[in-house]
């Protein structure tokens, strides 16, 4: 069967494609794709059962033509060739997103702008990697209007290869950090590998969306179709306030103002190309604001959670030396006394020990009430004796229990890894 035959007999009518049979609703498509610990082959027959009207597998063993049961040779690439050809099909504009630090974030925002006027499919949870971009683009529906695609990576070519996938018509990138060090080569891997995205829209003449508060992203766009935003010379000019009482930040506009409930300096950025991108696509103030000011942070992404008379940020999704630097630069403008509970970073690479070390120095120079460090990189460091280091968070859990934390604010902040969020039951 080719793959236009499938497309045209299957992926038309199908509700939607999973690569986990225990999702599986009635006229979905089940992917079984080779993993390292099941063979997701056994799991086809019982996707059709649940309803699904095809099944593809990668062993021609559980083939059952009759059955819809189909055997390609290589599922992972047939699937993102299925993503190509749906892609070729869509008329609507792309949006991709990519970046070291705040890419979900961003993604959230724009989308729950845009949806302020058009039917707008966005990247779901954290589906942004090769596997991921196929599934987000092929939930694009007939109806949709726009889409919303985050583009995660931690190699180089990675973020290439993506672009070939969605092919977008905008592009952004939030911030080059010391994200993936240890794939990407260090710092300077990072920028290569995250501006492949503007290669791929200068070569395709596409449009990319430029901070101009950021040197190297002004640098590395000159000459090409863009939407700018930043500073005063900018298509957009924000300027960024803070709410004092809640630690919330706003951004004024021509004298009008926007409440955002996202709390950080290091979120204005986010805020704005949101912002830029609605202007752009001729959505209303008034409309660009209430998008804004609805939208709530989750997955303990920069929440900000009232507990027990304390304001707790909660901001343990993930981690790198360029997010926690920002994160406690943010805390340390918060008034009243202040406890901060850091989770290692990974995938450093040789630049682990260095990096956390300077995290543990800047952490000391302002001066918080009290330091928790939770995790073996930051507990093989030599540091002074009021600050408190703990292999696992199970053990600082059993810490925190015997000594209550007194102070008014509490930043718990580490990469997924460390599940430091499961810290707030205790507190």
């Amino acid at each position: 069967m080719t793959l236009e035959h499938f497309y045209t007999k299957y992926f038309i009518h199908c509700n939607g494609v999973t690569i986990d049979s225990r999702n599986v609703q009635k006229n979905d498509i089940f992917f079984a794709l080779q993993g390292t610990q099941v063979d997701s082959n056994t799991f086809a027959k019982s996707a059709i059962e649940k309803g699904a009207i095809a099944a593809i597998v990668y062993d021609e063993n559980f083939e059952q033509k009759e059955n819809s049961i189909l055997y390609v040779k290589d599922s992972l690439q047939f699937l993102q060739e299925l993503a190509i050809h749906h892609r070729n099909q869509l008329s609507i504009p792309i949006i991709a997103l990519t970046g070291s630090n705040g890419k979900t974030t961003t993604k959230e925002l724009i989308a729950t702008v845009l949806k302020e006027k058009f039917q707008t499919l966005y990247t779901k949870g954290n589906l942004n990697n090769h596997i991921g971009v196929p599934l987000t683009l092929l939930s694009i529906k007939p109806n949709h209007e726009v889409a919303v695609v985050e583009m995660g990576a931690n190699h180089q070519k990675e973020i290439e290869f993506l672009c070939t996938i969605a092919q977008p018509d905008f592009g952004y990138i939030t911030n080059f950090g010391k994200a993936h060090l240890e794939g990407f080569g260090g710092e300077e891997g990072v920028i290569k590998g995250k501006s492949e995205l503007i290669e791929y829209l200068r070569k395709h003449q596409k449009i990319i969306l430029v901070n101009e508060n950021d040197s190297k992203q002004v640098e590395l766009t000159h000459g090409m179709n863009q939407i700018t935003f930043g500073t005063e010379n900018s298509d957009y000019y924000f300027t960024y306030k803070t709410q004092n009482e809640t630690h919330f930040l706003d951004v004024e506009y021509q004298k009008q103002f926007i409440h955002s409930n996202l709390t950080g300096e290091y979120n204005f950025s986010n805020v704005s190309v949101a912002i830029a991108l609605g202007f752009h696509f001729q959505i209303t103030f008034e409309a660009i604001k209430n998008g804004i000011e609805t939208y709530f942070p989750n997955n303990h992404r920069s929440q900000i959670i009232e507990k027990n008379q304390k304001t707790i940020v909660m901001d343990a999704y993930n981690a790198n030396p360029s997010s926690m630097e920002v994160a406690l630069k943010n805390f340390s403008q918060f008034s009243g006394t202040k406890t901060i509970i850091l989770g290692d970073m990974f995938e450093l690479g040789i630049s682990s020990e260095i990096e956390h070390k300077n995290i543990v120095d800047l952490a000391k120079r302002y001066d918080f009430d009290q330091i928790i460090l939770i995790g073996s990189h930051f507990a093989k460091l030599s540091v002074e004796k009021n600050i408190h280091q703990f292999e696992t968070r199970e053990i600082a859990e059993a810490f925190i229990v015997e000594n209550r934390i007194t102070s008014q604010n509490i930043l718990i902040k580490g990469s997924r890894g460390m599940a430091l969020e499961k810290i707030l039951d205790i507190l």
